[in-house]
């Protein structure tokens, strides 16, 4: 009886990494009805981290927090023991913003910093923070205010709210910060490596997705580069330069030098909260994918950290898509063994959108054919027939 790990991320606008697991699963039923399939969801630190906590056997832990433009959101975060699995997508990313407006110089990280207060306040005392898909690039200063510093103008004053807001900090207070998170560790799930400033840093690169003009741009930069100023004069430590520094609008920069958190990639975190490296023990093939499968997968997506685990443990890895623009020297390089893509199947891209379980299911099967009805897998970009 084979023995199945389908660990794959989500496809983006379409499909949930659980879904996606489950439709492949069905797939591969469909010719060996008694195959051992597990599902193991995962993401690499942006949105569906917290979802492949949960599916890992975290508790959900519910929580009403502040979107990244003020107005009250539903959250949670994930709890086992007193570790909390944090998503800043969840609460503080794109998705979050009404009716999808952007708004580069006011969107924040505030609510992030509620969840992360309301996980330390009910007794976790180690944080994982995924970081990925934020709408602000307010350097994190609004995570740090919402588990206690204070952020005061020349006069007094706390700051407004945002990446424009950090141009007028004077002083920054960690008494009460330091308090609140006295023992607590912090490890921050990143996979860029931009610092915080300058033509790589967070509003030179990120800027512009979250709707920052040229002009927006300079000065987001250029508040950011005084915020980094101020935050090195207050701890004695200027970590602006540090890779990851500007992931998620400078977030990534406040975590490291307020929070002293270390930086992981995230898909590492995720498989090891998942136990992933057990679960590989018997497993004959290991099933991934996203809704891309590109050169971008290539730098610390999911897919590759999964097809990089299985290739360590000597099992073939397969990889389901949306669309593959990867030959097949790169998947072999990365350590996959095949990728099945829906255009192959079905070229119409909107089918594949709204068809997609049907169609995955469909790979599921020739997989199952392919890899598991024979012993020795071919390395290719095999795509099914599409009757």
């Amino acid at each position: 009886m084979p023995r199945v790990l389908i660990a794959p991320d989500k496809f983006k606008g379409s499909l949930t990494a659980a879904q996606v697991g489950a439709a492949v699963a069905a797939g591969i039923r469909r010719v060996l009805p008694d195959a051992s399939v597990l599902v193991i969801p995962v993401a690499d630190g942006g949105d569906g981290t917290v979802a492949a906590a949960l599916a890992a056997g975290f508790a959900a832990i519910p929580v009403v927090a502040t979107g990244p433009t003020g107005e009250p959101v539903g959250a949670s975060y994930a709890r086992r023991g007193d570790l909390a699995v944090v998503e800043l997508a969840d609460v503080s990313g794109l998705l979050r913003l009404p009716d999808g407006k952007f708004a580069p110089m006011s969107a924040n990280s505030r609510g992030t910093g509620e969840v992360i207060a309301a996980a330390v306040d009910a007794g976790c005392r180690r944080v994982v923070l995924g970081i990925g898909g934020s709408a602000g690039t307010d350097g994190g200063a609004g995570m740090l205010r919402a588990v206690g510093a204070r952020l005061l103008d020349a006069d007094g004053a706390e700051i407004g709210d945002g990446g424009a807001a950090l141009a007028d900090v004077a002083t920054i207070d960690l008494t009460g910060l330091r308090k609140r998170l006295a023992g607590v560790e912090f490890t921050v799930a990143c996979d860029v490596d931009n610092p915080l400033t300058g033509s790589r840093g967070a509003a030179a690169v990120y800027g512009p997705q979250k709707g920052a003009d040229d002009r927006q741009v300079t000065a987001l930069d250029a508040a950011l580069t005084h915020w980094a100023d101020i935050v090195a004069a207050t701890t004695g430590t200027d970590r602006r330069d540090i890779p990851g520094a500007g992931a998620a609008g400078g977030v990534g920069f406040a975590a490291v030098a307020v929070l002293d958190a270390i930086l992981a990639p995230g898909i590492e975190l995720v498989l090891d909260s998942a136990d992933f490296g057990n679960h590989l023990t018997g497993t004959d093939l290991v099933v991934t994918g996203e809704g891309t499968l590109d050169e971008q997968t290539l730098h610390g997506k999911a897919p590759a950290g999964v097809a990089a685990a299985a290739h360590a443990a000597g099992i073939p890895a397969v990889a389901v898509c949306g669309r593959n623009t990867l030959s097949e020297a790169r998947l072999q390089s990365a350590g996959f063994t095949a990728a099945y893509s829906l255009v192959a199947i079905e070229p119409d891209v909107q089918r594949c959108f709204t068809e997609g379980e049907e169609l995955l299911q469909r790979l599921g099967t020739h997989i199952a054919e392919r890899h598991l009805s024979q012993t020795t897998p071919v390395v290719k970009q095999q795509q099914p027939h599409k009757s």
